[in-house]
């Protein structure tokens, strides 16, 4: 499984019919072709019932959509964090909006996969929120405002929340890779997102309900690289 690199597109794919079983696969196959054709750095999110079915057949990195912070024992219908890993899942989203979790939680699945070597992608909603994510020292973290996530209105049309947010990460902890998301669905919005400073984005329906998925994904992968 390849190395996760900066700068870098994250796909989630929800729980979105068009993801289910082989439909994922046939998109994680694409994500794959793209990202060795391109050198760019892609990351697949499934479904957690595909995640087996998928990190078996690509070689760039899988991530789960969401782990918990308990250890081994009685906590039915948790995803735990050393199972998932072993799975051979590289890392996870946390706190992503649409699945919050309070900031003790948040803190507690950071600290476990830091000592598990798994990476972590922490969304927040807001500057204030990006800030105590930071300090907990994830991988990364991934701003996304609610109101646009699904909408088609990029994250980008807010430039100074972006970069407002992107410095505030800097400055809490320079060594937390700073993304945005919310609204990505062109080759334009990922040019905009790194020329303010992110290092990569998440998205979701740009490229999963895309016409051509192959497609849209070398246009962001190229934009990506400018």
């Amino acid at each position: 499984m390849s190395d996760i690199t900066y700068p870098i597109i994250i796909l989630n794919y929800k729980n979105y019919t068009q993801t289910i079983g082989k439909r994922g696969l046939v998109l994680s196959k694409i994500a794959e072709s793209v990202a060795f054709e391109t050198g760019v750095s892609i990351a697949v999110c499934p479904q957690t019932v595909d995640i087996g079915l998928i990190v078996q057949e690509v070689e760039i990195p899988v991530l789960a959509q969401h782990v918990d912070g308990n250890d081994a024992g009685s906590y039915t219908g948790n995803n735990l964090l050393e199972a998932v890993k072993e799975s051979g899942v590289a890392g996870s989203l946390v706190n992503h909006s649409e699945h919050r979790l309070r900031l003790s939680d948040i803190e507690k699945i950071v600290d476990k996969a830091k000592k598990l070597d798994f990476y972590t992608c922490v969304c927040s909603n807001n500057i204030q929120t990006s800030k105590a994510i930071a300090s907990l020292e994830p991988s990364a973290c991934a701003m996304e405002p609610p109101e646009l996530i699904g909408s088609g209105v990029s994250v980008t049309t807010k430039p100074e929340l972006v970069k407002q947010t992107l410095l505030a990460i800097k400055n809490v902890n320079s060594s937390v890779q700073p993304l945005v998301g919310a609204g990505v669905t062109t080759s334009q919005d990922v040019a905009e997102a790194v020329q303010m400073g992110a290092k990569g984005v998440l998205l979701a329906s740009g490229f999963v309900k895309a016409k051509d998925p192959k497609e849209v994904l070398q246009e962001m992968a190229q934009a990506l690289m400018v």
